[in-house]
Parts: structure tokens; sequence; C-alpha cells
């Protein structure tokens, strides 16, 4: 049996005398899509937070068979493990082409002694970072003709995506999405969901908390119910989707 991309063991949270996630279990393999579905403050964000160690907790996070349980957001986002976040996360005050750019410069970095004394292998190194922010610009829905604008002049669905590119990036192993299709509706949920499935096609691990149930249950190869900071039920769409405790939770309300 192959070790799992990214696995979570017994994730614990409390905030002062509140437990927000309470020994919560999953995991993802390659070219696999984990939906994380429940109500809202069920804990779901709460469940990124601690597997990427941007909030305290207990339990364990294995990253390809590694205990990464105590590294830091940026060492892990090095070693492959990337995520979003609910709202759009990019620099305004540049072009998106330049959002892309930097994103890749920095998944690869550069030594300071390089760029002093060797300027032209810099510049090369920039150029070819900018080619291929293109290329994932266009993969992610982002048309050449809005590369040079700012990214608040994008439409939002487009928006969205480039929140999505800019995670990506260059060496991600396992991809967090926490709640990618918020606000997006037609063609854009249609781009969403073809960009995630080429991705998956790829080898890429994904796991996406989302309330759409629509595009959760088309995507998700297995799905993870929380509710109230535990885990309520796991299993294959469609035995999740006819669980009386999740209709009962989360399905079965007007969310």
């Amino acid at each position: 049996m192959s070790v799992p991309r990214l696995e979570v063991q017994e994730l614990s949270v409390r905030f002062a005398g509140f437990r927000a996630l309470s020994e919560v279990s999953w995991s993802v393999g390659a070219g696999q899509i984990l939906g994380i579905i429940g109500p809202n403050g069920a804990g779901k964000s709460t469940c990124f937070n601690a597997t990427t160690n941007m909030v305290r907790h207990s339990g364990s996070v294995l990253l390809e068979g590694a205990d990464v349980t105590g590294l830091p957001a940026h060492r892990l986002a090095a070693r492959g493990l990337h995520r979003t976040f609910q709202q759009n996360a990019f620099f305004g005050g540049i072009s998106v082409l330049e959002n892309m750019t930097g994103a890749l410069l920095a998944s690869t970095g550069t030594q300071l002694a390089v760029a002093v004394l060797l300027p032209w292998v810099e510049h090369q190194r920039r150029q070819a970072a900018e080619a291929r922010a293109r290329e994932i610009l266009l993969r992610f829905g982002v048309p050449a003709a809005l590369h040079l604008l700012l990214p608040a002049s994008l439409p939002y669905g487009t928006q969205r995506m480039l929140s999505i590119a800019l995670a990506y990036a260059d060496g991600a192993r396992v991809l967090l999405l926490d709640e990618p299709a918020a606000g997006l509706g037609g063609p854009d949920m249609e781009r969403l969901a073809a960009v995630l499935a080429a991705l998956r096609a790829e080898g890429l691990a994904i796991v996406l908390i989302e309330h759409h149930m629509d595009l959760v249950m088309e995507l998700a190869d297995h799905l993870v119910v929380l509710d109230q900071g535990q885990m309520l039920a796991e299993g294959p769409p469609a035995v999740v989707q006819n669980d009386p405790r999740v209709l009962e939770a989360y399905l079965g309300r007007a969310a």
C-alpha cells in the first residue's frame, strides 16, 4: 500500500476553554481529491490551520511519510504543502504577471552572491520565471490580455483562479484549497472543476473545503464531514451523501 501524500493524525485545537477541533484524522494520496465538508463553524479552516502549523495543536502531520508536525508554514511550503485561504491573496500594487513571477522566484531563491556578482544569471532566471508564469496563468484561466493589469481589475472569478495559481506556483505536492468556489457560478465554476480535475490527473493531492455540494460530489474521491470540531462521517461521496447523520447535520440544511 502506497504512503499517503499527506496524513493528519488526531489533530486537536483548543482556543482558551473552547475545543475547536477534536482528534480529527484523514489522509489523501497522489492523484486524489479529499473533500472536507460541514456546517459553518464546524472546524474546517481550523483543520487547515493546524495542518499547516498556523495554530497550536496536538496530533501529528505526515508529509509523504515524514513527520512535519513541528515545521513552520514556510518550510512546509518549501516541501510541497501549499494552501489557499478563504479570501483572495495577492499583492495589489503589482501586476498579475508580476504576482505570478514573484511566487515562482520565491519558490526557488537565489543566493545573494550570485545576484550581485553574476547579474546576467539572475536576469536569465527571471526571464525563465516570467515565461513559466505566463504558462501557469493561462492554464488557470487567466488570459494573456489580463496579465499586465492589477489583480483588483480582474473579474471576481478570475481573481479566485489567480489566488489558486499563486498557491500552486511550482513544486506543489499537496494543495489545500479553502472554499475556492466561494462566489463563483456558471462558467467560472466549470473552469475551476476542469482545472482541479486536470491537477488530480497529473498526480497532485488536493484537499478541498467547500460548501458547493455539486462541485464536491463531482470531484471528491473521499469525503470527511466535520461537525462541531469532530469527525461526523467519512467515506465515498455517494455513501456520505446518504448518511442520516450527515443529512441531519449539514446536507439537509438550507446551506
